[in-house]
């Protein structure tokens, strides 16, 4: 399959953006499992977690030490 796409990322920033042809995307989010099963429960639970409170937001992965 030959897919055309942009990844571009702004200088100094920590974000990369991917662009492509959305009549790809569906193929994509397949190859990455995202319309699996046990993915679509895991984005349920995170949801739960979210609403009640149990998510706190971090800067940096050292943070989970602590």
């Amino acid at each position: 399959m030959n897919m055309r796409m942009r990844i571009s990322k702004k200088e100094g920033s920590r974000t990369v953006s991917v662009n492509f042809d959305a009549n790809r995307f569906e193929r994509v989010a397949a190859d990455f499992g995202l319309f699996n099963k046990d993915f679509l429960e895991s984005i349920d639970r995170a949801e739960r977690d979210i609403r009640a409170g149990r998510v706190k937001e971090i800067s940096d992965l050292r943070e989970l030490r602590r």
